[in-house]
């Protein structure tokens, strides 16, 4: 007969007269000219992960903008964490506070003659943080929470002297810096100075939230491998494994525009939260390795990946060694892979616990 070629083959198989050597048996098969080695099929649980390289660090990157007009005499340390209603910095012995807030300063706040100077998000933004200082309560804000009320002014009195300064009831703009969330100091801006002029409108520092994070540069091809809710294993530099979950898959792939020799690679971002934060440790941008689970299937039938044989006709095969040592192939279909273990499911007719089959030699 002639000779099956099999695409793409890790091992080659030849097909010679079916009922040479083998006792008369049909689909019997020469042995390799190549190297291999046996082992068997094993049935348990199998899970599908695809493992990729991530950074550990904190979500969230924010520039604090200066409204304050002065010297500057006291800034955070880097990695200081400020939370609400704490200083920022001072600006010519004026504390500039923190609060948290999406949209950002933009005037003064203070109980005014008309509804326009008394009323908008970012008051509303204010009244919030007073109660969550426990300036206010949450009834005292219930009927008016976007105006500047008599309470609001009762609860910033409050606020100022818990700072330490005169208690008049008014916010001028520059004493409060809005952001989403605590902050994380990562950096002073350019001209950030002790005894230097704080700038009107200028970045005076630069923050992160303290949500830990993982970030994923995603190969785009890989983006229909990964979903949110996955669950994940991040092996940390220490060699600790904890879990964790995708919460973002990114749409939008950007290119690398390569390193100077031509290469280059697609790529989205893909972010992590870990269960555990606090197992993460205080590690900022460090390299970590995920294993993320797409799948999990039970009592099933598992072989090693590169046990697979392609066949010219489509599809895959294994090598089967039969009880009186006759070579078979035996057609399988394909379930979950484990890419971190490099395993793969596999079904079909033939397939059983314990059969021996043949592998490539390491």
């Amino acid at each position: 007969m002639g000779a099956l070629v099999l695409v793409g083959a890790v091992i080659a198989v030849v097909v010679v007269n079916p009922f040479a050597g083998n006792g008369g048996n049909p689909g019997g098969l020469a042995d390799n000219a190549d190297p291999t080695s046996v082992t068997t099929i094993s049935q348990g649980d199998i899970t599908s992960q695809t493992q990729v390289s991530g950074t550990l660090g904190y979500s969230g990157t924010y520039s604090v903008v200066n409204q304050a007009q002065g010297t500057i005499i006291k800034l955070p340390a880097i990695g200081q964490v400020v939370t609400e209603g704490q200083v920022l910095y001072d600006v010519s012995g004026d504390p500039v506070v923190l609060l948290y807030g999406t949209t950002p300063a933009f005037r003064t706040l203070s109980e005014g003659a008309t509804d326009s100077a008394t009323s908008g998000v970012d008051v509303a933004e204010l009244n919030y943080d007073l109660v969550a200082l426990g300036y206010l309560t949450s009834a005292d804000i219930a009927s008016e929470p976007s105006d500047f009320t008599a309470y609001t002014k009762a609860g910033v009195e409050e606020l100022q002297a818990a700072l330490g300064v005169p208690q008049n009831g008014i916010l001028t703009l520059g004493q409060v810096v809005f952001l989403p969330s605590a902050a994380r100091i990562t950096g002073l801006g350019q001209n950030t100075v002790l005894g230097g002029q704080a700038q009107p409108g200028s970045q005076i520092m630069t923050a992160s939230s303290t949500t830990r994070v993982v970030t994923i540069d995603l190969n785009a091809d890989q983006q229909g491998n990964v979903a949110v809710g996955d669950k994940v294993t991040i092996t940390l530099p220490n060699g600790q494994n904890t879990t964790g979950t995708v919460t973002s898959v990114g749409t939008v792939a950007t290119n690398s525009g390569g390193n100077g020799n031509g290469n280059s690679s697609t790529t989205i971002t893909v972010l992590v939260s870990p269960d555990n934060p606090s197992a993460t440790g205080t590690l900022d941008q460090a390299p970590v390795e995920v294993s993320i689970t797409q799948g999990s299937a039970k009592n099933a039938y598992i072989v090693p990946v590169d046990a697979l044989l392609p066949l010219s006709t489509g599809g895959y095969a294994l090598e089967v060694i039969g009880p009186k040592g006759v070579h078979t192939l035996e057609p399988v279909n394909l379930g979950l892979f484990d890419d971190a273990n490099e395993q793969v499911q596999v079904s079909g007719p033939g397939v059983t616990a314990g059969q021996r089959i043949v592998i490539p030699a390491t």
